[in-house]
Order: structure tokens, then sequence, then C-alpha cells
């Protein structure tokens, strides 16, 4: 089973001449701690049926729906994820939400923007995050609004990883294993020329991924960090019974009954 799913894209060139194109990749870690390969499809632009047409295919297979999702901002991947895999909760990745937000701070301001922001998504709990997120909008609400607007934007989504195991969390916070992947894989697609066709660039693109795969390194999952997995299974599922259980109806109003004042024989 698995515990912990990670999706992101890759632009490539799949058509001779064409624009470059997203495929999606899927990578989770089971329950065990080992590291796996998952899916590898075209996405074109990333957008909602694409992803919702990914994540179904992974359901046919057999995968049901992992404690936790980490993706990019994408919307169409962020509404596939709640749309197809409503027992688990969203993880934004905070690799790509550092980089938009070093796009919209001043060069000479990023270094004490980005430590207070690290210590928001890294706190101790999601309590502390709270805090940190409150203190950070009032310092720099005036002076920064763009920057501070995409800090608070999904900021609940950023901060979900502060729920699971503490030895866990620097995995799972990021989709960074994907991006080293499709790193290799550039490397390794530079030496053929793309203009084969989608068929045989997803071929040679799933080969490279496979040969990375091979050296992943697992997680360890002790007896106490599985309890608490097990725990937080538990409180997803009821909270997702909750959000789909029948509204309850009103009961009726029963009428009085009427007593006649005249006595019957």
């Amino acid at each position: 089973m698995v515990l912990y799913l990670f999706v992101d894209g890759i632009a490539e060139r799949l058509h001779s001449g064409q624009p470059r194109e997203a495929v999606l990749c899927a990578w989770g870690i089971c329950e065990d701690g080992a590291k796996v390969l998952l899916h590898l499809a075209p996405g074109t632009k990333e957008d909602l049926a694409s992803c919702r047409g990914f994540l179904e295919d992974m359901k046919r297979r057999g995968l049901s729906d992992p404690l936790y999702v980490v993706t990019d901002g994408a919307p169409g991947l962020m509404r596939a994820v709640e749309e197809c895999l409503p027992r688990s909760e969203r993880q934004r990745c905070l690799a790509h939400r550092m980089r938009n937000l070093e796009s919209k701070v001043p060069e000479a301001d990023w270094p004490e923007f980005k430590a207070r922001v690290k210590a928001a998504y890294h706190a101790p709990s999601r309590e502390t995050a709270q805090v940190l997120r409150e203190d950070l909008v009032s310092r720099y609400a005036a002076s920064h609004p763009t920057a501070v607007r995409c800090f608070e934007e999904d900021f609940e989504a950023c901060v979900v990883h502060l729920r699971y195991p503490l030895a866990h969390r620097r995995v799972i916070r990021t989709t960074n294993l994907l991006e080293r992947l499709f790193g290799e894989e550039r490397r390794r697609m530079k030496v053929v020329a793309n203009a084969f066709g989608e068929r045989p660039v997803l071929k040679l693109m799933y080969a490279a991924l496979i040969r990375a795969a091979e050296n992943w390194r697992g997680v360890t999952v002790s007896v106490f960090e599985r309890k608490q997995l097990e725990v937080i299974r538990q409180e997803l599922d009821v909270a997702h019974s909750r959000r789909h259980a029948p509204a309850a109806k009103a009961p009726e109003a029963v009428s009085p009954s009427r007593v006649s004042s005249k006595v019957r024989t």
C-alpha cells in the first residue's frame, strides 16, 4: 500500500517541431518504506482532464487513496487530487513554493524573508506555523504585498506535512526526488534526438527513469511511526465520512391530537 504519493510533470518535446508538452510522473513511498515509480503518461498542459485520467488510471490498477499526496501548484492537478483521492491530504511542494516566492521578493530582502517563510513551513506544529504566518504577514504586508499574497495562498496545504512523523517530513514535503529524476532523464535524452514521436520518446523516458529509480534509498518506518500513520488514516476516514454523510432530515411536526369534550357512547 502506498502511504505517500508524489506527482509532478516534466516538459518534453513529444512531437517533432511542436512545443514541449507536460509528461506526468508519479512515485510513492510504501508501507515498508520502499520508494517505487508508479506511472508515466503524457499530460498535455497538466489540465484537469489529463490529471484526472492519470490518477484514475492508477486507481484502476489498484492504487488506493494514500494518506498524503504532494503536488506543485498546477490548478488542474490540485483539483484532480481532491476529486480522485478524497481520503488523502494534499501537500503543496515547498520547493516549488519557495521558487515562486523568491521571484516576488527583491534580492536584497530575500534572505530574511526566506528565513521567516522556512520557519513557518518547518515549524514543530501547525499551530506554531499559524503564529509565524501571522508574524510574517504583519511584517511584510505593506512592503511586499505580492509576496505576502503568494505566501498566504494555499498556506494550509503547505504545512500538512507537520501532521506526519518528524523523521519523514524532510522527505515528504517536496517533489525533489522527481526533480532529480527529471534532471537525469534530460541528461540521458540529450544524446538522442527528440524526433521519434510520442511513443518512442515516452519509452526512452521510462527506461531512463527506471534506471535512476534503481538507486533510490527507502525510508525507515518504525513501529511507532506506523501506529502514528494508522491513527492518521482513521482520522482521515472519519473526516471523509462526515463530509459525505447524508444530511439529516428534520423530524416532521406531529399535530396534537384533538380531544373531544363530548362524551361518546
